[in-house]
């Protein structure tokens, strides 16, 4: 990597618990391609005044994770459609001081879905209804998927998350079952939730296929138990590595090569 210089672009993420994920994922691409960037994390204090300092540094682009993906609309300028779709943020670009807005986790669900076969009458249980839920419901909703429940205790959030694609909404399913199983929450994250398990071992059981878009770590206990019972698995880190790339490319304007994206999600995961 370049040595710090007055001239470095910079990109941060903004998290409540921040990872070195995507400081290392895109600070070894920066290194592979010979680009004058650097990445840093950052846990904000104040939301607010984090996206001021993104614009009033000139800080090229921001992550952003959860629980900021929904606050952070009302603080930029404008919505790229893949953003305005589904009311959900997870990428700020600053051109010259315009913040606009962007979700690549669309994209990143939708990729995923098609390349593990998942079909259309496959039955869904997804726990979760924030920023995040809404990007996976809506790839799930445009991949066909109709027979599709959303789990969440916040009876509000769950609702709304649920009608806005024609989906059921349950307050808890710790006897129900489905195809397949989503977790969109911070349960298996590395932290306070970091042991628990999203969804039961009897309905591990009875799934074909397991998703839990945790990053940090990749193998959660939800992971874990679908691997020892034999069942399709798809990964947080799957799904990061593939949004990370989008952003890159928004950020810098080049486009690595798979080969690259493929080192550079193996860095970030070390």
């Amino acid at each position: 990597m370049p040595i710090l210089n007055k001239d470095m672009t910079l990109c941060i993420s903004l998290a409540a618990q921040p990872s070195n994920i995507g400081t290392r994922f895109h600070n070894y691409l920066y290194d592979a391609l010979g680009l004058n960037f650097v990445y840093k994390a950052f846990a904000p204090a104040d939301l607010a005044q984090a996206v001021a300092g993104i614009r009033g540094l000139g800080i090229r682009g921001a992550a952003v994770s959860m629980p900021y993906k929904e606050d952070v609309i009302a603080l930029v300028d404008a919505m790229d459609a893949s953003a305005a779709a589904i009311d959900s943020v997870n990428t700020i670009v600053n051109d010259g001081g315009t913040l606009t807005a962007y979700n690549t986790d669309y994209l990143a669900i939708a990729r995923l879905l098609a390349d593990h076969g998942i079909e259309p009458g496959t039955t869904v249980l997804l726990r979760g209804s924030g920023g995040m839920a809404k990007a996976v419901a809506a790839a799930v909703r445009d991949a066909g998927l109709a027979n599709v429940s959303i789990v969440a205790r916040n009876e509000q959030a769950g609702r709304a998350l649920a009608g806005l694609y024609g989906f059921a909404w349950l307050p808890e399913a710790a006897t129900e079952t489905a195809d397949m199983l989503i977790n969109v929450t911070p349960l298996g994250m590395a932290g306070k939730d970091e042991g628990v398990q999203s969804f039961s071992d009897a309905q591990v059981g009875a799934a074909d296929v397991v998703f839990d878009v945790v990053a940090l770590p990749s193998e959660t206990p939800l992971i874990k138990a679908a691997r020892a019972a034999g069942k399709r698995v798809i990964t947080g880190a799957e799904v990061i590595a593939i949004q990370a790339e989008e952003q890159f490319v928004l950020y810098t304007g080049v486009r690595p090569s798979p080969e690259l994206v493929r080192a550079a999600s193996e860095f970030s995961r070390l």
